[in-house]
């Protein structure tokens, strides 16, 4: 759900993962790790990635 969620805000937001990477202060690989679902991201870089995507945190945990 989460990586779903994050794809496609960030999309959205017209942001490549990287962009995102850098607004939230993680490394761009991480960013891509979540989205295909290879790593779970911690609440620290759940919060940090919502930051960066200006959306409440629940968001990335909604069904859509």
């Amino acid at each position: 759900m989460v990586a779903k969620n994050l794809r496609r805000l960030r999309l959205k937001s017209g942001l490549s993962q990287e962009e995102l990477a850098d607004r939230a202060g993680l490394n761009r690989n991480y960013i891509g790790m979540i989205e295909r679902e290879e790593n779970a991201p911690t609440v620290d870089a759940l919060e940090q990635i919502s930051e960066a995507l200006a959306i409440d945190p629940v968001v990335l945990f909604q069904d859509r």
